[in-house]
């Protein structure tokens, strides 16, 4: 079977790099086109990146003189895909007008930015969790007047910390949940070198970060209700976002009350034996093991555990009583393959096997 052809909008940043390292030699997609800013356009992709490579592999041979096209000529666009990857260093309102424009030429757009992801009809996919939410896809059509084009979107790269394990939970009713992120600086597009002032620093602030972490997840748990996905109301979630020195990984503690108190036991049985339709449809990125709960009291950490299954699966352990609420214990995910790029990619693979990406 023919791969889908895909571009990558937004190529020489962090996200599209490591999207980049996730395509090559993939079983569905294949990478037809590279676009960036004006800036870039017309350069080979080796000379539009320069010294800025920042993936611990080596550049793809392929892609080293692949011409860089223009992020907003669209209708060369069209003519080398069938679908793209978004990933820009915008403004919102330009990175909302940018996708939509994608959308509409009936280019369907898989977006790590976030300038959609309170648009009622796109979906925010957890591949996991909320693949029901492409239902509403047919009404963003609609409301687009396309055929083939729509956009759909990833959740924000910390809330991957957390929500995956809150959710094999929801049985007993989440009712209050406290967390507090502790976030690697490759979340910001940086690294040790070109960030040295995160050198033996925390910086207790991380801009808009806390409300999306408080907010995003109910989107998830939502309901599609007429043609729009409409965000539930509980669990209540308070949420502190840290900036720690640490190349990649987000971890997070977590404080939760229930409804209805599980056991110990119970909450370890219903994490190791969660899948979810990504693990049905054995699509190419998803863990085998969603969530790996660690006996040990000292894991997960951070530089040990991030890379599980190809860095997407969801890292869990120190589970105990609490004396304010029930339980507390200590998750970790992958923040730019989980979280990110990769989140994306599975995303895009779970359309695909849901028939929403097909050739042009």
């Amino acid at each position: 079977m023919a791969k889908l052809r895909t571009g990558i909008v937004g190529a020489t940043g962090m996200v599209g790099q490591r999207l980049i390292t996730l395509l090559e030699n993939h079983p569905y997609f294949e990478i037809a086109a590279v676009a960036a800013s004006k800036n870039s356009a017309g350069k080979t992709y080796r000379e539009a990146v320069g010294n800025r490579w920042k993936m611990k592999t080596d550049m793809p041979r392929f892609l080293e003189t692949m011409i860089v096209m223009d992020a907003s000529d669209i209708v060369a666009m069209q003519r080398h895909v069938d679908f793209v990857f978004c990933a820009v260093d915008m403004q919102k309102e330009e990175v909302r007008t940018l996708e939509e424009a994608y959308a509409k030429a009936e280019i369907p757009v898989v977006s790590n930015n976030s300038a959609h992801r309170w648009t009622p009809d796109v979906p925010m996919f957890i591949p996991e969790i909320n693949d029901g939410h492409a239902d509403v896809i047919e009404a963003q059509k609609k409301r687009l007047g396309t055929k083939k084009g729509f956009i759909a979107v990833k959740p924000n790269c910390s809330i991957q910390s957390y929500v995956p394990l809150i959710h094999p939970l929801m049985p007993f009713g989440p009712k209050k949940i406290a967390v507090c992120t502790y976030q690697a600086i490759s979340g910001a597009g940086k690294t040790f070198r070109d960030w040295p002032e995160m050198n033996d620093n925390v910086i207790p602030f991380i801009g808009g970060e806390e409300e999306k972490s408080e907010k995003e997840p109910l989107k998830v748990w939502g309901k599609v209700v007429n043609g729009a996905i409409i965000s539930a109301t509980e669990p209540m979630i308070t949420a502190q976002c840290i900036r720690v020195p640490v190349s990649d990984g987000h971890l997070a503690t977590v404080f939760v009350t229930f409804k209805k108190k599980p056991t110990k036991d119970e909450i370890i049985c219903a994490w190791r034996n969660y899948r979810g339709k990504a693990q049905e449809l054995d699509l190419p990125l998803a863990p085998k093991q969603f969530i790996h709960y660690f006996e040990e009291e000292n894991r997960p950490q951070t530089g040990m555990d991030r890379d599980l299954e190809g860095g997407m699966a969801i890292s869990v352990g120190r589970l105990r009583d609490d004396s304010m609420f029930d339980f507390k214990f200590v998750g970790l995910s992958h923040n730019t393959l989980r979280g990110a790029a990769g989140g994306a990619v599975l995303s895009a693979e779970l359309l695909y096997r849901l028939g929403y990406l097909y050739k042009q």
